[in-house]
């Protein structure tokens, strides 16, 4: 059996923004119309390791074509940052829906960049307002340059600012973003706070390690929307529990946002919210036409992502198929 092996910059190179933007939206779509299974992630957090271990399992049937299964066997590496590497590190594997037969292996960390940055600019697309002209992002590492790179299409933004706690890793975002093909055409510049970027944004984005809220509702305008990405287990948070009871809540899944997202399990503990009638509508549901996005211009829209196996497997389909007609990657004999 031969096997396509996608090295980080293999991935990097066949999974372009815009496709993966189009694969995310049609695969959660599809999720909403019943096309695909997936199990919550599992997750390893061993007392006296560096990091943890997640395990995303998926399936996608597809009408009238080839059935996937895939597996993302992802590490978190709080400490990788400071070595100069991505905290995530891990592999996705594709395997034939009919077979079994594993078709390709890719490095998971370019996989987990795209397609994270890519559902957030789908849920923009969809969620913010059409006359949105200023980003605010939160967090300077590798998701950050990526959601720069996917955003850039979805709004003609004037003005993009960076906010970071180490104000130097900011500016290298914003130095190696400025003139950068694919990269926001508007003015970029970085923020002395994250109020200060925050601060008259139509769209913010929050991409950090928080533990705890980096974005507080007061310093939102009315209209403007929030895709919280960064925090993924119920001990971590980027925003305050006043934003959540605020926003019109959307969630690429509600079963995840039950069990991973810290500030909602907060939110319903301290009586802000009654709990899953809080949100409005999974992302996919938006998308498949089953349930209203944003209804009032001077609402605040907040999407909650968390990540799916199914975004894995749809961009690693994406990567697959554009990688071979451009003949990159290496096969194996297993």
């Amino acid at each position: 059996m031969r096997v396509l092996v996608l090295s980080h910059r293999d991935v990097l190179a066949a999974l372009l923004p815009e496709a993966c933007a189009e694969a995310m939206a049609a695969v959660l779509a599809g999720h909403a119309r019943g096309e695909t299974f997936m199990p919550l992630r599992s997750v390893m957090m061993p007392p006296d390791a560096a990091g943890f271990m997640g395990l995303m399992p998926g399936w996608r049937g597809r009408p009238g074509g080839a059935a996937a299964f895939a597996l993302k066997a992802v590490c978190i590496m709080p400490g990788n940052p400071g070595r100069g590497l991505d905290a995530h590190q891990g592999l996705v594997t594709l395997f034939d829906g009919e077979s079994g037969v594993p078709t390709a292996i890719l490095d998971a960390s370019a996989v987990t960049a795209v397609r994270t940055a890519a559902v957030t600019a789908v849920a923009t697309a969809v969620l913010a307002r059409d006359d949105a002209r200023t980003l605010a992002v939160l967090g300077a590492g590798t998701q950050a340059r990526a959601h720069l790179r996917a955003l850039a299409g979805v709004r003609e933004f004037e003005q993009v600012r960076v906010y970071a706690p180490t104000r130097a890793h900011a500016q290298a975002v914003v130095q190696e973003m400025a003139g950068r093909a694919g990269a926001p055409r508007g003015e970029l510049s970085t923020a002395p706070s994250a109020q200060e970027a925050v601060r008259g944004a139509d769209v913010v984005v929050t991409v950090t390690s928080a533990r705890e809220p980096v974005l507080r509702r007061a310093w939102l305008k009315p209209g403007a929307h929030v895709s919280a990405v960064g925090a993924s287990t119920p001990q971590a948070r980027e925003l305050d529990t006043d934003t959540v009871a605020a926003s019109a809540l959307f969630c690429d899944s509600r079963e995840s946002l039950r069990h991973e997202a810290g500030e909602f399990r907060l939110a319903v503990t301290e009586g802000k919210i009654t709990g899953e009638e809080h949100v409005r509508a999974e992302l996919g549901e938006v998308l498949a036409g089953t349930a209203a996005g944003r209804r009032d211009p001077a609402e605040l829209t907040l999407f909650r992502s968390l990540g799916l196996a199914i975004e894995d497997l749809a961009a690693a389909e994406t990567a697959v198929a554009a990688a071979t007609a451009r003949g990159l990657g290496t096969e194996v004999e297993l």
